[in-house]
């Protein structure tokens, strides 16, 4: 099974942590669109015929498309590529591009699981990542989108300078409030090139508190375990049957197709990644040429990627994977570096597969890096 990916690159505004490719001049959005769907025709060969599971609309803010060019895409992408019967159809959204007619019409094109990027319920916390909603939208879409859609996921944000605890546990309450069966939660990372960094580097804001952002990760873990949602990932809590398709599909090395500027690919030996521009991509489609490239995975970087991604997740990393993908050295290089962590319990052992602890997963991207084969 495969995935397919659309990047759509256009925003209202720029939140500040944001560094994603994205435009908020919307003027090259009908040329966009046209390239889009002569991308799909030229990497029609791409997948090599392996059946498509799950097509994910991110960006971006995708929610800025007509629920008419998002029904284009979704039968331009079904007649070029090889679907099966019942895919996961992602669509992220912002609260503030949600109403009760375009979440009906979005149900009705085929989307059929919405991400909605709340972040949080607070006015203030809201001004501060410069979100271009505001609290009261943020429930008013959760409302509408119910009435529509029983796949919901919300986005979340923590670890930034004024959520304190009891702000985060009422955002919690809040989305759970709405019986939604998916969260994503993310700590607040600074990213170079964006304006929380300067804010950071200028002395206006705070930067992130890492024991702050543990303890709320650990309120987080806590709750979600409490209502019933397994935390199938880092980042990612689901209820049963509800875990993202998606996701899912990332986290355990799936192969990916990534259509529009900036949108990335994996093909199991290989990544590939599009230009981060939006006249480089259109000019380049229109002139019949893909705007992409490809970088060969080593073992070793297969090694690493199974490593970083399977820590991540339940289903963890087995040595005699290992030992079948990549040989008996990986495996006894793998069992050497586990063991200092297998000890100090951020890591065990389940079933002959080594996966986090409760006190190892808010540490696990640090203790796969230190898990990597590197020569």
């Amino acid at each position: 099974m495969a995935g397919i990916y659309i990047h759509i690159p256009f925003c209202k505004q720029a939140c500040h942590y944001c560094d994603f490719h994205f435009s908020t001049q919307l003027k090259k959005k009908k040329p966009f669109l046209d390239a889009l769907i002569c991308e799909m025709e030229l990497r029609r060969d791409a997948l090599g015929g392996t059946a498509v599971e799950t097509l994910y609309f991110g960006g971006g803010t995708p929610s800025l498309l007509e629920s008419e060019e998002i029904a284009g895409l979704i039968e331009q992408a079904k007649a070029t590529f090889t679907f099966i019967k019942d895919p996961e159809i992602t669509l992220e959204v912002n609260p503030d591009d949600v109403t009760q007619k375009k979440a009906r019409a979005w149900a009705e094109v085929g989307v059929n699981r919405l991400s909605m990027g709340v972040q949080s319920f607070f006015e203030e916390d809201l001004k501060f990542m410069n979100r271009a909603h505001n609290a009261e939208e943020a429930q008013k879409a959760l409302e509408w989108s119910n009435a529509h859609f029983d796949n919901i996921s919300v986005d979340l944000i923590y670890g930034y300078p004024l959520l304190t605890g009891e702000k985060w546990m009422k955002n919690l309450e809040i989305a759970l409030s709405y019986k939604v069966p998916h969260i994503s939660a993310y700590a607040l990372t600074v990213e170079p090139k964006t304006a929380l960094n300067t804010f950071i580097k200028k002395g206006k804001v705070a930067p992130p508190d890492e024991a702050q952002a543990a303890a709320h990760f650990r309120m987080l873990t806590d709750t979600m375990g409490n209502e019933g949602y397994v935390h199938y990932e880092t980042s990612n809590f689901g209820k049963p049957g509800y875990f993202s398709r998606n996701n899912t599909a990332y986290w355990t090395g799936k192969p990916y197709l990534g259509l529009g500027p900036s949108a990335h690919s994996f093909f199991g030996d290989k990544r590939a990644w599009n230009v981060a521009n939006n006249t480089k991509y259109i000019k380049s489609i229109q002139e019949g040429i893909v705007p992409v490239e490809y970088e060969e995975l080593s073992k070793q970087d297969r090694y690493n990627e199974y490593i970083m991604t399977g820590l991540r997740t339940i289903w963890g990393v087995s040595p005699l994977e290992i030992e079948q993908r990549f040989g008996e050295p990986y495996k006894q290089y793998f069992l050497s570096k586990v063991a200092v962590y297998l000890n100090s319990g951020e890591l065990m052992k389940k079933e002959e597969v080594v996966v986090a602890t409760s006190s190892g997963k808010f540490l696990v991207d640090g203790i796969a890096a230190d898990l990597f084969r590197v020569e």
